[in-house]
């Protein structure tokens, strides 16, 4: 394997010869494999990983443009159904007074939305798995809509309005959980990088823009408008997603997934490429398979287009939970979940902070110090997107053309640098304004090194379960949001308590500890693998 990754025997998931040698096709592990389809349009042809089939209702046959746009749908839809997870950011104190209650009960309006979002994700997983992913948001987005307008009509019933909460976590689910699948269902594993830290940049970093808004929209039209327009934008995503979307599942021979499957080859090189060869799992071969027409437009609207998997509902359904014993699906469960609880926990508490002396901030105040986090998430993205492909590329040069999916764990490096800086870094600054030393811009500007290693975690996590472990991809993401929003609706519940407790630099101090334990739990992870 080379450059520190330990050998072992046999096929590895996910390692794959990366560009092609002169007159010569291989993936790693392989010589001699005949007639390996490559992408020519750079400067080195780069073999495509995983093959598409002849198919033309093959993803990976549609031109870029329109997965692209698939991609930018989804990501949008993404974006409102996520903006609702920190949509109360910047209302606690409004929501404290107009319900009468303190802010615990208004941080577990928050965080009953995540265990939503973390229950829900457990069973969508086999029905994404079995008939694919379009139904999923197709039904996430109808799910979003009505329980916006519920949340917004609740007037004073906070329980309602807690049903709202949960209920809305159940629609977001696909939108988490399945969009980064989707781009390893429609990218070669060489495209996926950029397109990558951009969904990710939607599912994650969008949500920041949402408090900027709310607290202008709650200060001029009232705070129950913001989950109108939510269902506003949901209703127009749901008639984009459902004619320009359709299904990205797709069930191709399994000696075509290049990425995943071990090929076995025999006889001359020469002669292979003289003669067919039958295929079939584990070898790749010249056999024309029978290939369906192409889909009309109206066949492309159908919520279901046949089964993905022969695989068992109820086996599929508990699949996730063994995986927790994976070190790879751990490894990705705590680069990417603990940021993203660390983000929300500052986000319960960022205007209890504040709100008192010497800045007695309102809701305004409050969404417009978002401001940080939001730019963050740009940093994250635009690093994430730059780094990614780019050190996958210069790494595998070095390992002599083959591609290792630990290639992506480097990105926890940036994460490491922005992440920690910020944890740090708010803790000094976040009590320092209170004691006058500092302007509140300092710590919200930490807070936004904080986002941006977050982003970079999800993409480094993301790319890394999508590139080794592709045919689990839907299970891992399930894991990955299992964890996140079990543990972020866990630090909701002691958030203030904690808090008042021990103080803002104590609390951040040892957060900051924690995750610089788990960012180099990553130096074994890119040795080791799994």
């Amino acid at each position: 394997m080379g450059l520190g990754i330990l050998d072992v025997q046999g096929h590895v998931p996910g390692t794959t010869r990366y560009f092609e040698e002169p007159g010569e096709f291989e993936t790693a592990g392989t010589t001699n494999l005949p007639s390996l389809k490559c992408d020519r349009s750079g400067p080195m042809p780069i073999i495509l990983n995983p093959q598409p089939s002849d198919d033309p209702n093959d993803p990976l046959n549609w031109p870029l443009w329109r997965r692209d746009i698939i991609t930018f749908l989804l990501s949008m839809a993404a974006i409102f159904a996520t903006a609702l997870g920190p949509i109360l950011a910047a209302n606690t104190l409004t929501l404290s007074v107009w319900f009468s209650l303190d802010f615990t009960y208004i941080a577990l309006l928050t965080g009953y939305f995540l265990l939503g979002v973390g229950i829900a994700g457990f069973f969508f997983v086999p029905s994404g798995r079995i008939w694919g992913k379009r139904h999923l948001f197709i039904f996430g987005l109808f799910i979003l809509i009505a329980t916006s307008a519920w949340a917004g009509a609740v007037g004073h019933d906070y329980t309602s309005l807690l049903w709202a909460r949960i209920i809305q976590g159940v629609g977001t689910a696909p939108f988490e959980a399945l969009v980064n699948a989707a781009v390893g269902d429609m990218y070669f594993v060489h495209e996926r990088g950029k397109r990558m830290a951009f969904t990710n940049l939607a599912v994650f970093g969008g949500a920041f823009f949402t408090p900027i808004l709310v607290g202008k929209i709650t200060h001029t039209i009232h705070w129950w408008w913001t989950f109108n327009l939510v269902a506003i934008f949901c209703a127009a995503s749901l008639v984009a997603v459902f004619l320009f979307c359709p299904e990205t599942a797709f069930r191709r021979d399994a000696s075509l997934n290049t990425d995943i499957t071990e090929f076995q080859f025999s006889g001359d090189h020469h002669a292979n490429r003289q003669e067919k060869v039958t295929a079939g799992p584990g070898t790749l071969g010249n056999s024309t398979p029978t290939v369906r027409p192409r889909k009309t437009f109206m066949q492309s609207l159908a919520l279901f287009d046949g089964r993905k998997t022969d695989e068992s509902f109820f086996k599929l359904l508990f699949r996730p939970l063994p995986l927790f014993a994976q070190p790879a699906f751990l490894w990705a469960a705590l680069i990417q979940g603990t940021m993203i609880g660390w983000t929300v926990f500052i986000g319960v508490i960022l205007a209890a902070i504040f709100l008192g002396p010497p800045l007695f901030w309102g809701e305004v105040q409050t969404g417009y110090a978002y401001t940080g986090p939001f730019v963050g998430a740009l940093l994250g993205f635009f690093t994430a997107g730059i780094f990614a492909d780019w050190s996958a590329k210069v790494l595998t040069r070095m390992n002599g053309g083959i591609y290792e999916p630990e290639f992506r764990i480097l990105l926890v490096l940036p994460q490491l640098v922005f992440g920690v800086a910020g944890l740090f870094g708010f803790a000094v600054t976040a009590q320092g304004t209170l004691e006058g030393q500092y302007h509140w811009v300092i710590p919200i500007v930490f807070f936004g090194f904080e986002v941006a290693g977050t982003v970079v975690g999800a993409v480094a996590s993301s790319l890394y379960i999508v590139d080794a472990y592709r045919d689990l991809a839907i299970e891992g993401f399930t894991c990955l949001i299992i964890f996140k929003n079990v543990f972020s609706f866990a630090l909701t519940f002691k958030a203030y308590e904690w808090l008042v407790h021990s103080g803002v630099r104590e609390v951040f101090f040892a957060l900051g500890a924690v995750q610089i334990v788990i960012c180099f739990l990553s130096v074994p992870m890119f040795q080791i693998g799994c």
